[in-house]
């Protein structure tokens, strides 16, 4: 009986050593955007006020004449309107930041409008459980046995497989050049997830019924990974829905978590492009590619890249702000080998969006475009696998709803983003 008793004390103790904190509610929290001004002094004090109240970043403060995206909880706003009070003006973009997630995420994750036995647009209509993803690359693969399989490019921090799709043509498996995508870097971003999809769904759903889509898939073999951060991403479904990073501790810290972004190994020591605070959301790691994930992904692309038939294209999907971007991120002037011809295709890609709905995206190099960016995986592609069309995408929106986006535009945004897609591959060289 002492015995039992030690084993169930040992069970609870390893449950609750596991035990994730509580669900982070966001009721009464706001998400605001303050513009910087013209000043880089005025840009400064603001950076100042969002770091001493410890106010969570949607986008970051890095210069005059933009602007940045916060959380402000309700038991912070009195304090947050005294500091800024006479500096600075705000919008704001969530009223209740709990409520538009509700709003966002449905019946806690609803698959009301998906059929577990079928593959088609239905999936589009709602966001899905990390579960839900995995089971809907399987269903793809056995409807589209002929050109497609799951592939893995090694596995989390918590030791989640990084599990994607391979979509090959009348050549076989591994015959073509290679084109890879990722979604879900960042954990929040869970319409990149989606678009991920859309497209792999959209390759294989047309490759019988359009010779445009097979002229693609018979050229190239698609790597597609929808969540190359599956333990961030499950972590902002079970605890945290606005969590970025991984969930790796860094020794001699108590916060938790990798940009697996800034992680990369290429330009990872330039200063100005990332954090080295482990609380930071933008902390590059103790190391370069210290992340598993990057070392699951880069291997798993640099073994593609150094094949006989070598890899062609990179896409990297994020969200939010509506740009389409090549390299380099690390630097605002240093210019690619490719830019004039790289920076006109993203110009091409951000015009095929707008035919579709309308919607504005700009283009150009990511570190005049957004912000410098050091670490990145599409500064990686380009100058160590040698990817030539290396590419990324802020998706939906520039700021009305920010990370949390509708589930109405879930399907738009798959559809403007295939488009820009299709122009690319009928464009590059």
């Amino acid at each position: 009986m002492k015995l039992c008793t030690q084993a169930i004390a040992a069970l609870l103790f390893t449950a609750a050593a596991h035990a994730l904190p509580p669900k982070v509610t966001y009721d009464g929290t706001k998400v605001l955007r303050v513009e910087t001004s013209e000043s880089a002094q005025a840009a400064e004090s603001l950076k100042n006020i969002i770091t001493n109240l410890q106010l969570p970043l949607w986008t970051q403060v890095v210069r005059p004449n933009t602007h940045v995206d916060f959380e402000v909880p309700k038991e912070k706003l009195a304090a947050f309107e005294e500091a800024i009070s006479g500096q600075f003006t705000y919008s704001t973009m969530h009223e209740d930041l709990g409520a538009s997630i509700r709003e966002e995420s449905g019946d806690s994750f609803r698959t009301l409008d998906y059929r577990p036995s079928a593959v088609d647009l239905s999936w589009f209509n709602a966001y899905h459980p990390y579960a839900d993803h995995l089971t809907w690359l399987d269903q793809i693969v056995a409807k589209f046995p002929a050109n497609s399989e799951i592939i893995t490019a090694g596995a989390s921090y918590q030791g989640r497989a990084i599990t994607g799709i391979h979509i090959y043509g009348s050549g076989g498996k591994g015959s073509k050049p290679a084109a890879i995508f990722h979604g879900t870097v960042h954990a929040r971003e869970w319409i990149t997830t989606m678009t991920a999809e859309y497209v792999a769904y959209s390759l294989l759903n047309n490759y019988k019924n359009s010779t445009e889509v097979k002229s693609y898939v018979d050229s190239y073999d698609f790597y597609i990974f929808p969540v190359v951060n599956p333990d961030g991403f499950v972590y902002t479904q079970t605890t945290q829905r606005l969590w970025r990073k991984n969930r790796q501790p860094t020794s001699g810290s108590t916060c938790i978590g990798h940009d697996i972004n800034r992680n990369w190994n290429a330009f990872w020591a330039v200063t100005g492009g990332a954090s080295t605070d482990p609380c930071s959301e933008t902390f590059k790691g103790a190391t370069a590619g210290d992340t598993p994930e990057y070392k699951g992904l880069s291997t798993f692309q640099n073994a593609l890249a150094s094949s006989s038939v070598g890899a062609k294209f990179y896409m990297d999907w994020h969200s939010y702000s509506q740009l389409f971007m090549t390299p380099y991120g690390y630097s605002c002037t240093a210019r690619s080998a490719d830019n004039t011809e790289l920076v006109s295709l993203a110009t091409g890609a951000a015009a095929a969006i707008k035919a579709v709905y309308g919607t504005s995206f700009e283009a150009g190099p990511i570190c005049t475009t957004i912000y410098q960016a050091t670490g990145g995986s599409v500064d990686y592609s380009y100058d160590v696998s040698k990817i030539k069309y290396s590419f990324t995408a802020e998706l939906r929106d520039t700021g009305a709803n920010g990370f949390v986006l509708p589930a109405n535009q879930i399907l738009p945004s798959g559809i403007e983003s295939w488009a820009a897609i299709r122009y690319i591959f009928s464009n590059m060289k």
